[in-house]
Order: C-alpha cells, then structure tokens, then sequence
C-alpha cells in the first residue's frame, strides 16, 4: 500500500535555488504530472527517485524548457519564472546532463562544449581562442585532462562523458541535473564522477541526481524526492531513510518482494553448446540448458559475454563450436535461423537493437511474428492487436494504448516491449542480456516475476546479468566467463558474491 505523503525536511535549509510548486503537465491519455513538487539546494545532491513512469524525465524537460507545465509554478530564488524555450532555462543556469547526451565525433572537444553559444569576436565569428581558452578553464574545473582542440571521436568513453559534463557547464550553471549518470561508466569512472559532484558542491551548485542505483544515492545523495504515478510522494534527508523506506515509497513493496520466491522444476537437457569459439571474444564455451532453468552468466566488463550471446543468436559467426537443440545439431548462422530454431535474443541496448521506436508497441510487439497475424500475404489488423496484447498484459506493460510508439515510453516499459515481442515467436530458449538495466525497481520485479513465470512454463532462460544481487536472486546456476573464456560455474553453497567476485576478477583462493 502506498504511503501517505511523507516530508522529513526542517525549515533550517536555507531557501532552494529552484523549486516546482504544484506542477502538472497533461498528454493525450496520460497525466505525466499531477501537482507535483521539488526543491533544489544550494551545495546540495537531491536524489530523485521513482519507478519508469513516475514522472521523472517529464519533470526534467519541464525544469530544462523542453516542456511546458498545464499548471503549478516554477520558481528561482522565491521568484515565479518560466522557460518557454531551452535557451531561456539555459539563461537562467539550469542545465541537464543526459544518460544519451548528443555530441558530434567529428569536432573538437572545445566546439562540442561551446557548440549553440561559442564566444564572437567582433566581427560575428567565432573567435576560436577564446573559446578553446574557456575549455581549457573548463575541463580543468573538472579534473579532466583533455585537450580541448582534439576531435571528440579520438576520446575514450569516459572522456567523452566528462566532456558532455564541461558542455553543461559551460553556461554557468546554478543548477545541474544528472539523469542517470554512470550508466555508461566504469567502477572507476563513476568514483571520479563522484568526485566531480563533490566539486560542483563546493561551488555551491544545487544537483538534481536521477539513478536506479540505490547504492549510488545513498553515497551521493543528502536529500531525496520519490514521485509515483506522476504524483509527489515525499521527500526528506537521505540520512532519514533506509532502502526499505524509499522502495516502499515508491512502489508499495519492500525490497525483498524484489527477487520472487520460486521452486525449480528443471527437466531435461534443452541446449549444449561445446567448444564454441570466437577469433578475438571468447574461446571454448562449453555448458548445457535444461528445460525450465535460468543460467546467470557472470563476468566484469570485457568478460565476452554478449558477444558470445549474439553469436549464439546468428549475429556474428564463430570460428567453431558446435550448437545441440534437443539433441540434434543446429547450425545458427543467422538471427533468422535462430528464431526458427527457438532461440531469442534480448540485447542491452533496447532503444538500438531491440527496438524501432518509431513504431506503435503493436507492431514491435507483431514484427517477428507476421506469419501469425497475416492471412495470403495481407496483415490482419485485430489479430495483430490480440497478439500484442496477450503479451503486454501478462508483463504488466504500461503505456496509454497499444498505438503508442515504443519511443514514448519509459526504459523498463520499452524492455517489456522487446521481451513481449520475443515470446510471442514461442521459443524455446530465450536470452535476456542485461534485462533489467536502467529500469526502475518495480520494473526490475514486473521482470524478475515474468522471468520466474516463464521458467516454470518450462522456458530455458538463459539470463546475463553485471548486477550480483540479480544474479544470485535469479539463477539457478551460474557461469563466470573473464577474458573471453569461462572461469568457473557455480550453483547451491558455492554461489555467493565473494566467489563470483573473484572469479570475475581472477583473484586467488587465499
């Protein structure tokens, strides 16, 4: 049950640098935002937090000018303003780093952070010294050493990402909202991220800090907002709570509803794959499948795991290995022979491979399916719709109506969309890489429950997961790959978070 609105905040915090009063934003079908609220302080991290669809990226395009709100007020330093465009939000020091932030591979550091407001000279040109100067300043504000009059596409991932973060400081920001950060980031990176937020403090920046991971925002965080449904929830100091009180919040449950209970009924073998090899990513993978069970692979970044799965799904071909199905061999040298085989593939990246956001849930959900829902050639409209709507229901898929194009929707809502649109082709095996990142927790359990259920329909799971709590409260077995090859399995006593840790790390026994 939801609790009643809750607020743990004292008068002693001195005035917020931005606050939202009461504001709501209406689309056709959906109310993103009820009468909702926010307060941002000066030299202060508010973690806002909230399942995918609460309202949290509807709030941030409000606050950044990309939105305007139905109703409520907007206010810096106590006084009502408004942003009719991104620049006026721009103006007035608001400024957003995005989880996808947009830069251009093919200018240099200094145009992709001045790029729309590049200092002129004189005569109405940009004046390049000036600008690759300001950089300069810029990134040294951050700790980031990098040339500024390097072409981005020569920069490292991490670099990159500090560079998006230089962009949105460039415009002397008073506000600075984060929307999920270290998605792409190393454990290394994201301490120096840490850091880094640690310095905007100090400079007195008031920090919006959106992220699914509550490790993160009780590390960084000294206030927090919880929105459900749209609709303010509380807010207090994070110091208050614990990961109980935030879960409940936000969606009813507590964290141990998080993982479902579930009794394993594993039948026979359903795939072995022995010896499988690759060129450069993996070498000799060698493990079976059985029906009704869930493997977790295991393994830090650059272990090979998606790699091997996509090769598994005919994406990249092997250099050898041989694929059983039931006992008899299968040569899978296209996504077309896997599907026709039983064997799908959830990728990481939903919104590229997964996906075409451009397109209504229905159609995504029908797409590998038109043999069902087509009659001589010719689509039957309602027969798509019934399809696609058995499988969005069964995995609670929330969204106005099956029109909608997937591209609206929030992250754990276009996941229940890629994975709908694979079990309506009826597998036999299906792959979920990295299932539940970058969705929220109560999507996170839609996911795990989903999961659960189609093992013990007797689906074959086979479930890729970099999250150990995950992988620990899903599998019934796991396998560690490091370096391209398999470094263990591990299941019952033995699978424990030290083992998978130093396995994936190749970290001796002491």
């Amino acid at each position: 049950m939801l609790l009643e609105t809750k607020n743990t905040l004292d008068s002693s915090t001195g005035k917020p640098v931005l606050a939202l009063k009461g504001v709501s934003k209406i689309f056709p079908g959906v109310k993103a935002l009820n009468e909702v609220s926010l307060e941002l302080y000066p030299g202060q991290v508010t973690a806002l937090v909230g399942e995918n669809g609460a309202g949290k990226s509807t709030v941030v395009k409000v606050m950044t000018g990309i939105y305007q709100p139905d109703g409520g007020e907007i206010l810096i330093d106590d006084q009502v303003v408004s942003f009719p465009t991104a620049h006026h939000a721009s103006d007035m020091g608001v400024t957003a780093i995005h989880q996808e932030t947009v830069l251009f591979d093919e200018l240099s550091v200094a145009e992709n952070i001045f790029i729309g407001h590049a200092p002129r000279t004189k005569t109405g040109l940009i004046d390049t010294r000036a600008m690759i100067e300001s950089a300069h300043l810029i990134l040294d504000d951050i700790g980031a050493n990098i040339d500024p009059t390097v072409r981005l596409r020569d920069l490292g991932i991490a670099n990159k990402h500090l560079v998006a973060i230089a962009r949105a400081l460039s415009v002397d920001a008073r506000v600075v909202i984060m929307d999920e950060p270290t998605a792409a980031l190393s454990h290394k990176e994201i301490t120096e991220l840490y850091e880094l937020v640690e310095q905007l403090k100090a400079q007195g920046k008031a920090i919006l800090f959106i992220s699914h991971k509550f490790d993160e925002i009780f590390r960084i965080a000294d206030r927090y907002t919880v929105f459900r449904d749209g609709q303010f929830v509380g807010q207090g100091k994070i110091a208050d709570v614990n990961e109980d009180d935030l879960v409940n919040m936000m969606v009813g449950r507590s964290v141990d509803a998080i993982f479902p209970e579930r009794k394993a009924n594993i039948g026979p073998e359903v795939l072995q794959v022995t010896g499988y090899s690759h060129p450069t990513e993996f070498a000799e993978i060698n493990f079976s499948l059985k029906r009704g069970e869930i493997l977790g692979f295991y393994g830090l970044v650059g272990a090979g795991r998606s790699e091997f799965m996509q090769s598994l799904f005919g994406i990249t071909k092997p250099s050898k290995g041989v694929v059983r199905l039931h006992g008899d061999i299968k040569v899978i040298r296209s996504p077309a022979a896997a599907i026709a085989n039983g064997i799908v593939y959830v990728p990481e990246d939903r919104g590229k491979q997964g996906a075409v956001t451009g397109l209504p849930i229905f159609q995504n959900v029908t797409l590998p399916s038109l043999s069902q829902t087509s009659r001589k050639g010719f689509l039957r409209l309602a027969e798509e719709f019934a399809l696609a709507r058995e499988y969005t229901s069964r995995l609670d898929l929330r969204a106005a109506s099956l029109d909608q194009n997937v591209g609206n929707l929030s992250g754990g809502n276009q996941q229940k969309v890629v994975i709908a649109k694979w079990l309506a082709t009826q597998p036999s095996v299906i792959i979920l890489d990295e299932p539940t990142k970058g969705i929220d927790i109560g999507s996170k359990a839609a996911v795990h429950e989903f999961m659960a259920e189609l093992a013990e329909q007797g689906l074959s799971v086979i479930m890729v997961s970099s999250e150990i709590p995950e992988i620990l409260g899903m599998s019934d077995r796991v396998i560690v790959m490091r370096e391209g090859r398999m470094v263990a399995e591990l299941a019952g006593d033995a699978l424990t978070p030290e083992t998978l840790v130093r396995h994936a790390a190749g970290i001796s026994e002491t």
